[in-house]
């Protein structure tokens, strides 16, 4: 059982933290370390319930995941070079800490398996930040996730070759899961739309993960595979949706497990600070690589910052390397406090990144390519004066009903690529755009339209739009949407008009009703 006084500690901490404009997960950490210096709770509970959230996380960036992205050179080619960069300095840095601080003599083994284990970023800290910020279509998360699943395949790998059994003959059935998707597809629409469809999707992500296991293989491998599976059908995007509390939840458990792993010595705190300090390079590089893959400055820093950590994955791979001898136990202490820093560090550069980025602006554009990937070059709103950012079902509806009062007035921009595209096709006016990117709003000559509307996915992300537009002198409407009355009034005290998706979709729904009796 769940020791009640552990949940309530986790709930106390993580909203402290988050009072301070921080994600909660910090708080979460904090208790777990504190939990488990007391022996508070039972760690076999918690281990389960964090090992269930990171296979429920897994099996959502599946959902989510384009197979085709991963081919594009911004993802494959950072992962592999930064660790190719990375590994060999890391290792010497770890071969030098006996002359540092005084520890035993490290084996260059031990050493390079330590490099490995740190190389990889966190995929549930970097999800968790694009979620808060509502920047989980955008071009950076995409690439960011992009080049996390690849390091997790890398991980993926080294797990598998390391382990002490092959996998099984069986699993060359694998080659089969294509022919499953119909089968699946067939289910989840099934499932309809309440709790048989989140029942559907932590089915399939146990029974997936299950199933590999049974095969010898990772189990988080399995649900990630047969999230990719669903992935494309109208259908998944409902599904992601409905797991995203869940996957939430047991997520905290995961952050909580960290702290069982127990404290080092101080000596080992000490390398472990040091080993957290190696952290800054890590942004430097991913920037500077990103960059030269013709990237805009921005897009490299917020990629680059969001893999400013150490991976839950680095535990998974020092763990093995401590059940097979290859690393003694004392380091898996020591490399989940380094985790933890790397963490704390990289936490307060993220929550302010956007004011971050505008202070370095004009110091990074040196770096950017003069040819740039296509969905990085200009875009025009043209001579439009209505202009709607986030083209859901409620931006979508909204342009549908401006476009009858401003004829060829109205545009959309939507941060979705492939989304806005589809759009394009249906004969829709959509370009695709970051409203949350300064550079993109200056240059789109937003000071010339009359009204905005802001229909994104995130209140954070909304209001820090009216803020962006207010700083660029834009005097005309700006329109918001909300969904809960302290939310409403923030934006109205900021000049919005606010529209409140809970609170006035009764009026909605009784005007089209009537628009529908009226006489023809």
């Amino acid at each position: 059982m769940v020791e009640p006084l552990l949940v309530v500690m986790a709930f106390l901490v993580g909203t402290g933290f988050s009072r301070l404009g921080m994600p909660p997960l910090l708080g979460f950490l904090l208790t777990g370390f504190f939990a488990g210096a007391l022996s508070l709770g039972d760690r076999g509970t918690i281990q389960s319930l964090a090992d269930l959230g990171v296979t429920l996380l897994l099996f959502t960036i599946g959902l989510k995941l384009n197979l085709r992205q991963l081919m594009a050179p911004q993802i494959w080619a950072p992962a592999f070079l930064h660790a190719l960069i990375v590994v060999p300095l890391t290792t010497a840095m770890i071969l030098a800490l006996p002359w540092l601080v005084g520890i035993a003599e490290v084996e260059l083994q031990v050493a390079a398996t330590l490099a490995f284990a740190l190389s990889f970023s966190s995929t549930v800290f970097a999800i968790k930040i694009f979620d808060q910020r509502g920047e989980g279509a955008s071009l950076h998360a995409r690439i960011t996730v992009g080049i996390l699943i690849v390091q997790d395949l890398m991980a993926v790998a080294y797990l598998v070759i390391s382990a002490g059994h092959p996998p099984s003959i069986w699993a060359l059935g694998l080659l089969g899961l294509p022919l499953l998707r119909p089968l699946l597809t067939m289910l989840m629409r099934q499932a309809g739309h309440g709790e048989l469809l989140v029942l559907f999707g932590l089915a399939t992500a146990l029974g997936s993960a299950w199933l590999f296991e049974s095969l010898h293989l990772k189990a988080g491998l399995g649900a990630l595979l047969f999230g990719v599976l669903l992935a494309g059908d109208e259908k998944s995007a409902e599904l992601y949706k409905s797991l995203i509390s869940l996957k939430d939840l047991f997520l905290t458990a995961f952050f909580l497990s960290i702290g069982y792993y127990g404290l080092p010595s101080g000596q080992m705190v000490l390398v472990a600070v040091i080993l957290s300090a190696l952290i800054f390079l890590r942004p430097i590089i991913y920037f500077f690589l990103l960059a030269l893959l013709r990237l805009r400055a921005r897009t490299a820093l917020l990629s680059g910052l969001a893999l400013f950590n150490y991976s839950e994955f680095g535990l998974i791979v020092a763990a093995l390397a401590v059940q097979a001898g290859l690393l003694p136990a004392t380091w898996l202490t020591t490399l989940a406090v380094a985790m933890a820093l790397s963490l704390f560090i990289a936490v307060p550069f993220n929550t302010h990144i956007h004011e971050l980025y505008s202070r370095l602006a004009s110091r990074l554009h040196r770096f950017e390519r003069s040819r740039l990937v296509y969905e990085e070059r200009p875009v025009s709103l043209g001579e439009s004066e209505v202009v709607i950012f986030g083209m859901g079902r409620v931006g979508s509806g909204a342009y549908e009903y401006l476009q009858n009062h401003f004829p060829d007035r109205v545009i959309g921009v939507e941060e979705d690529t492939t989304k806005a595209a589809a759009l394009t096709a249906d004969g829709i006016a959509c370009v695709h755009g970051d409203a949350t990117d300064r550079d993109f709003l200056a240059r789109v000559a937003m000071h010339q339209r009359k009204l905005v509307l802001v229909s994104l996915t995130n209140h954070a992300e909304n209001v820090e739009v009216v803020r962006l537009l207010h700083g660029l002198g834009f005097s005309g409407t700006i329109a918001v949407v909300a969904r809960f009355p302290d939310q409403q009034k923030e934006l109205n005290d900021l000049g919005c008009i606010a529209f409140n998706l809970y609170a006035e979709a009764g009026h909605g729904f009784a005007e089209r009703v009537m628009e529908e009796l009226r006489p023809a």
